[in-house]
């Protein structure tokens, strides 16, 4: 089983997962047809089946065109909002494709039919891969569109949680950076919270991703899976797992982003009156 990690929009990630063996591909979230099916032709490949975690537009707007430039098209979520619907899976459900397993895992809270796929192959050596959507990311969680902190806490610690320390983890936004400082906020006398930040700015310097994670990795940096550790609930001024969820939720809501410098040539042109053209009502 081989991951493609494929940057995509502003900061989304869709993933191609190929068997390698007989060189069927399953995708999850396809936002963007055309750069998929550019690393289809690439990798010579046939496209089987779109699993979708959820119906927003950055992770499901591709379905449509796909389904209909590959006839007989497979496209799995658990919500009917998402386009091209044709198979409707329930939590625990389980899907093969050749060699490669898919236990659907519903993770109701972003969105109330948000789907989580936990994908593995029989006597493989490799690591399982989750591929979390808008769930867990690397050093964060979703924000509560349609749910509650109640589900969160569920879907962190008993659906996602309880699953082999070595599952790698896919999310489906690159936002680790900003996490991690939110991370470091809550818990400045972290080492490991420190260390992930420094390595997360080289790869947002580099252009790379940070995708992925671990699971065992996660329990060691990202707040919202520590919600029992005595320095999270010191911050939260709570000690209700779920009230210190919640709180944590709120408060990264409302963590603001270092502003940035504007560009010193950005400045010389309004300086100088170079974009007042453009900004004369007509």
């Amino acid at each position: 089983m081989k991951v493609k990690v494929i940057s995509v929009l502003e900061d989304n990630y869709m993933y191609l997962v190929i068997e390698e063996n007989t060189r069927d591909a399953i995708a999850v979230d396809a936002a963007v047809p055309k750069r998929l099916l550019e690393i289809i032709r690439k990798e010579d490949v046939a496209l089987r089946a779109i699993l979708t975690t959820h119906h927003h537009w950055d992770h499901a707007r591709g379905n449509e065109e796909l389904a209909r430039l590959c006839p007989g098209l497979r496209v799995y979520g658990a919500d009917e909002r998402i386009g091209a619907l044709t198979h409707k899976v329930t939590h625990n459900q389980e899907l093969t494709f050749g060699a490669i397993r898919v236990r659907c895992l519903f993770t109701p809270c972003h969105t109330s039919g948000h789907m989580c796929y936990f994908m593995w192959e029989d006597g493989s050596p490799d690591a399982p891969a989750l591929f979390s959507g808008d769930t867990l990311f690397v050093g964060g969680c979703g924000k509560f569109f349609e749910g509650t902190a109640e589900q969160m806490f569920t879907n962190l610690t008993q659906t996602l949680g309880t699953l082999p320390k070595e599952t790698k983890v896919f999310c489906g936004h690159e936002c680790t950076v900003r996490n991690l400082k939110f991370a470091l906020k809550v818990e400045p006398e972290n080492e490991t919270v420190k260390k992930k930040l420094t390595w997360a700015k080289q790869r947002d310097d580099e252009d790379l991703p940070t995708v992925p994670s671990t699971l065992q990795e996660e329990f060691l940096y990202n707040p919202f899976l520590r919600v029992t550790e005595e320095p999270v609930q010191k911050f939260t001024g709570k000690t209700d797992p779920v009230e210190v969820l919640r709180t944590l939720r709120t408060e990264k809501d409302n963590f603001k982003k270092p502003k940035e410098r504007p560009h010193p040539q950005a400045v010389l042109a309004f300086d100088w009156g170079l974009f007042s053209p453009f900004l004369e009502k007509k």
